[in-house]
């Protein structure tokens, strides 16, 4: 019998329930994972800082899988964009390439909030660091799920949905917005709006889904390596104004 194909709206709808699902259905089991390892003898702290990043782990699973699942039953999910595909080589280059505009747009964006007298960094990133560094298995969510996950929502269900009803710019300002916003900071909304901006082109130029998965998975690698090693990053830089500064008195 021939597989019923979901009609865009349903199919984009049902991946829709199923992202905010996971972000509900995280807590609940969060709190069941962190009963499980102060029974276990973890002191409280330690306890709850590894049940979230346990419990964000598991559902991150289901909903990847319940997610691809639901996409299955549409073969053309994934073609959006008319006109033929980038070369693997080339889509991974506009991955990498999509790194340094986002991280270049990031820092406009610093400087922007800077500008406007916003100075301390982000909440959200600082609380997810303190915890990867206690609970290191929330790296592979961080670092690898994430960007799957919200990739798949946001650029190719959201940017891609409007996409199709509307025009690029439309598309990419919208999902970009939506993608800042859902972050919970609209205090640094331009921190998280500008690579969603990347993310949107990089996808657009490539056409290919997994190029801005490579920008994405970058961004928050070289964001939790520098996170996770700021003590170390201080010791260089004063190590480095040391050598400088040895030089202007002797030369």
């Amino acid at each position: 019998m021939k597989q019923k194909t979901m009609k865009p709206w349903m199919l984009y709808l049902t991946i829709l329930l199923l992202y905010i699902a996971m972000q509900f259905a995280s807590l609940p089991i969060s709190k069941g994972m962190i009963a499980l390892f102060t029974a276990n003898g973890y002191e409280l702290q330690a306890a709850k800082y590894n049940g979230f990043a346990w419990g964000l782990f598991s559902v991150n699973i289901l909903a990847i899988i319940a997610i691809f699942l639901v996409i299955r039953s549409d073969k053309k999910f994934w073609t959006v964009f008319k006109g033929k595909k980038e070369p693997i080589w080339k889509a991974i280059l506009w991955g990498i390439l999509g790194f340094f505009l986002a991280l270049g747009g990031q820092m406009i964006a610093g400087l922007i909030e800077k500008a406007i007298g916003i100075t301390e960094g982000s909440a959200n990133t600082a609380q997810l660091t303190e915890i990867a560094a206690v609970a290191p298995i929330l790296i592979i969510c961080i670092v690898l799920f994430a960007p799957i996950l919200e990739e798949t929502v946001f650029r190719r269900v959201l940017f891609g949905g409007i996409y199709t009803k509307t025009n690029f710019w439309i598309a990419t300002i919208v999902s970009a917005l939506i993608f800042a916003a859902v972050h919970n900071e609209l205090k640094h909304i331009l921190t998280y709006l500008m690579p969603g901006l990347v993310f949107s082109y990089v996808y657009y130029r490539s056409k290919r889904i997994w190029t801005p998965m490579i920008t994405h998975i970058l961004m928050n690698g070289f964001v939790m390596v520098v996170m996770l090693n700021q003590d170390k990053i201080l010791e260089l830089q004063k190590l480095q104004q040391s050598i400088i500064t040895f030089f202007h008195l002797f030369w």
